[in-house]
Formats: structure tokens, sequence, C-alpha cells
């Protein structure tokens, strides 16, 4: 699959996010930190994103295995014990 990204290390850059009255200030009063929970967020949906890119650039190849799956059966499936 994709490759495996880390942010834990990474340099940070300040910007600017709008987030709505209430859940900010549930947020503060439950003693959430801002920033960690959003990049959390956004790294999250980050490999979600990069997972689906992946899944769409390799569906060929997964029509190709289904169809040859299909034909010719599971490769070393004689040797399967169920």
């Amino acid at each position: 699959m994709a490759a495996s990204y880390s942010f834990v290390n990474a340099g940070k850059k300040a910007t600017n996010a709008s987030l709505a009255e209430r859940l900010l200030a549930e947020a503060k009063e439950l003693r959430i930190n801002i920033s960690q929970a959003a990049e959390a967020g956004v790294a999250k949906a980050v490999a979600e994103k990069r997972a689906e890119i992946w899944v769409a650039e390799n569906a060929k190849a997964f029509e190709c295995w289904n169809a040859r799956v299909a034909l010719n059966g599971l490769p070393l499936a004689k040797y399967r014990s169920f």
C-alpha cells in the first residue's frame, strides 16, 4: 500500500481554522488540546484519502487478480487444510 507517514517529529506551521463555536467551547471545557486534536483529524483524513487513491490506482490489478482466481482458482489451494 502507500507509504506510511509519521508527523510526530515534523515541524509545525501555524494555521487558522474555523470551528463550530459550540464544539470549540466543549473541547475547551473538556481540556482537549485543539491543535493536537485537529492534527490527529487531518492526519486521519490524509491517510483515508491516500488509501482511497491507492485503491483507485490499483483497481485494474484487483480486477485482473480476481479474474485469474475465478478462472484458475487460488494458487496453492491444494495445500489448504481448511
